[in-house]
């Protein structure tokens, strides 16, 4: 039985809020020892860590830290900002005749970074409550389209005001769907060592998300997803993607992933697959 270490940023006040704790759970009733770190101040031994930071840009402290485990999940991946990653990004002087998407640089709108930074705030300041309101538009950094239902999809670039080439976390996209029967596609691949899910879900709408989703279907992941993973560094995590004319073509990468602990407990369907990410555990710790 190992020792599996999962460190948080010292601000995280929900860890029981992400996929990585469901696992834990598993993880937990097959004897495995399961500790939670909150920051760097302390080192507790374990034969395994993840680095759990739900931020898009990892601070360095924290890779530093992971780099005292004898193996390390995702130690090696510290920036999963679209402007980094993608390889859609449309600017001012690109020559591109086709649609455009607008939206945040940050993963999940940056809403992490907000909440993360209001309780920095508050255990640091017992006037914090009182001022939360006065620095509500500094601790959000003056982040847009915090929300994926905000992001906007234009027919070129022509319609993109000039204001947003240069904006503070925006990025601007070729807009490249995935279509297939009239709806839009968006493929799902989570991903544990050597284990992994990928399914595709089908909307009406343009951006696509579980909630506005009217169909899932489990697939195969396509090849590229694995190389993809490889060059990232990502060991755990979530890539959203859509293939296009028989191209893969990458759109997000998270590596906290969200759940919801009322779907894990209904759903059967769930829980398998859970399960079945669970077992890559055993290929990073060989």
């Amino acid at each position: 039985m190992s020792t599996i270490a999962i460190l948080f940023h010292e601000c995280e006040s929900n860890p029981e809020g992400y996929i990585i704790h469901q696992l834990a759970e598993i993880w937990r009733e097959a004897g495995h020892e399961i500790k939670y770190l909150f920051g760097t101040r302390y080192h507790d031994p374990a034969d395994l860590l993840f680095v759990h930071v739900n931020l898009s840009v990892v601070p360095r402290a924290y890779l530093e830290f992971a780099a005292r485990y004898p193996r390390a999940v995702n130690h090696r991946i510290a920036d999963i900002r679209k402007s980094r990653i993608s390889q859609l990004l449309v600017g001012p002087e690109d020559d591109w005749p086709g649609p455009v998407i607008i939206k945040s640089d940050l993963n999940y709108g940056g809403r992490p970074e907000t909440l993360l930074s209001r309780n920095w705030l508050e255990r640091r300041s017992p006037l914090a409550r009182r001022i939360r309101a006065a620095t509500r538009r500094w601790l959000q950094g003056d982040t847009p389209f915090a929300k994926s239902a905000e992001y906007r999809v234009l027919d070129n670039k022509t319609e993109i005001p000039p204001a947003w080439y240069s904006a503070r976390n925006v990025v601007i996209e070729k807009f490249l769907p995935e279509l297939d029967e009239g709806r839009y596609r968006l493929r799902m691949h989570l991903g544990l060592g050597d284990r992994a899910v990928c399914v595709r879900l089908a909307s009406h709408e343009p951006v696509i998300k579980a909630g506005n989703s009217t169909g899932t279907e489990d697939i195969e992941p396509h090849p590229q997803v694995a190389e993809w993973r490889r060059e990232l560094g990502l060991d755990y995590g979530k890539i959203d993607y859509v293939v296009v004319d028989g191209e893969p073509i990458l759109l997000d990468v998270n590596k906290t992933i969200g759940a919801t602990a009322a779907d894990y407990r209904s759903r059967e369907s769930l829980r398998r697959q859970r399960g079945h990410l669970a077992e890559g555990i055993y290929s990073l710790l060989r």
